[in-house]
């Protein structure tokens, strides 16, 4: 999970997807004899770390020139561009269900040969498949860069206290029993104002205690999330005992500065948010550990997504130098760019150099004990996060029943077209 943009979800009618494909607009420009590549990402705070990328590239190719677009608002510049028929060669995306509708409207290339696919970590390229709403041929996603989310600590803090890092559910709740008894710090601290920020723990709880393709097996009828979810719901309320009084009244920017400031100790948040409570406090000495949701550390999963996805236009004309383009990429030395400028995680196997508030969940990230973000298959359209924050502030006997049947009979409604092509996919395998 990320900090959302509230985009809708692309809606492509079968008439206009062929209108898209049949059209055969060319994207291929050249100047000078040299090839241009065009490729559009959708991380405008990244544009630095792109703008170096094209700057190399173009250096060291003289037959080749990447033009890299970073603009605001990028999937909407998108979609716009795909109705006007201007296609970029390759897009920059997140591994999310934008990504799975453009996958489903048949707008993305097979990349099954390009030979830097065997680089990537198992973990990421499963999660680039769960990503399909219906099960694909090839490969047309390939990771790049990843984020994390469990729970930031005051490092500083913890030594200062002897505290230690609690590797399973009843060593965390133990902790923060401790230091709500005995400080006057809290244990946690939210910021549910923003209804976004729900989903961090939820997120980090799920990949843990729920199954990662329950959102496919809720698809094909298999589960319910009242069943599948009702672990991670009851867990969900268990943390607002440790968090200050009415987390509902703060944002993510009052959690981010009381946090920075030493109002708690502990923050369940993504690695995202490193760079803004270090806008507040600069030497904080922050580092980070899984979600201990279960009672054994081994069952235990590191929240980790693809943050940062590539994928080749089907309209492309330029393959041959969209390739070369993908292999400078995914060399090493540029991925690290990309790594130091955004504080993320290498989808590639490699030695990469971390940054330091990811050494608690390093080990978890080298032996690539990774889940995705379960709201990375949520309709934007359901708003889970605002049906989160309902349900944390019902107080009632019966709301966990009352947010899980909801959970189940908004699922349908916002996913109706969906199942049934789930069903009939089913249907055709047996």
């Amino acid at each position: 999970m990320k900090k959302r943009n509230n985009i809708p979800c692309l809606v492509l009618t079968g008439t206009f997807i062929s209108a898209l494909l049949l059209s055969g607009c060319s994207n291929t420009d050249r100047s000078d004899e040299k090839t241009v590549v065009r490729m559009l990402q959708y991380k405008p705070e990244a544009v630095h770390a792109f703008e170096e990328m094209e700057e190399r590239f173009n250096a060291e190719h003289d037959d080749i020139v990447l033009k890299i677009e970073s603009p605001n608002e990028a999937m909407t510049v998108l979609k716009t561009r795909l109705i006007k028929e201007d296609y970029p060669d390759i897009v920059g995306i997140g591994g999310d269900i934008n990504y799975s509708n453009f996958l489903d409207a048949d707008l993305f290339m097979d990349i099954s040969d390009f030979e830097g696919i065997s680089d990537i970590k198992p973990s990421y390229m499963q999660i680039e498949k769960d990503l399909e709403f219906i099960p694909q041929e090839g490969i047309y996603a390939l990771p790049y860069a990843a984020n994390c989310a469990g729970i930031l600590y005051n490092r500083d803090m913890f030594e200062e206290h002897g505290w230690e890092i609690p590797e399973t559910w009843s060593e965390f709740t133990d902790l923060c029993e401790e230091i709500q008894s005995t400080t006057d710090i809290y244990p946690l601290y939210f910021g549910y104002k923003d209804t976004w920020t729900c989903l961090a723990p939820w997120n980090a709880l799920a990949v843990g205690l729920a199954d990662a393709d329950i959102c496919s097996q809720v698809n094909a009828g298999n589960t319910t999330f009242a069943e599948g979810y009702s672990e991670v719901a009851d867990k969900m309320k268990v943390l607002l005992e440790y968090a200050e009084p009415n987390p509902y009244a703060y944002s993510y920017n009052d959690a981010c500065t009381a946090f920075a400031r030493g109002e708690s100790a502990m923050y369940p948040i993504g690695s995202y948010a490193v760079p803004q409570i270090q806008s507040v406090n600069p030497d904080m000495n922050i580092d980070s550990f899984p979600f201990p949701a279960n009672e054994d550390e081994a069952d235990n999963v590191l929240n980790s997504g693809v943050d940062l996805q590539v994928c080749v236009m089907k309209e492309t004309k330029n393959k041959e130098a969209v390739y070369e383009v993908l292999r400078f990429l995914y060399e090493d030395e540029t991925i690290q760019i990309y790594l130091n400028d955004q504080n993320a995680v290498p989808c590639k196997q490699g030695d990469f150099e971390l940054p330091s508030m990811l050494d608690g969940m390093k080990s978890y990230i080298e032996s690539d004990r990774m889940s995705d973000f379960h709201d990375h298959h949520y309709p934007s359209e359901m708003s889970v996060d605002a049906m989160i924050q309902t349900y944390l502030m019902d107080e009632s006997d019966d709301a966990a029943e009352v947010f899980l049947n909801r959970f189940d009979k908004e699922w349908k409604r916002y996913n109706r077209d969906l199942i049934e092509k789930v069903r009939k996919y089913e249907e055709g395998l047996r």
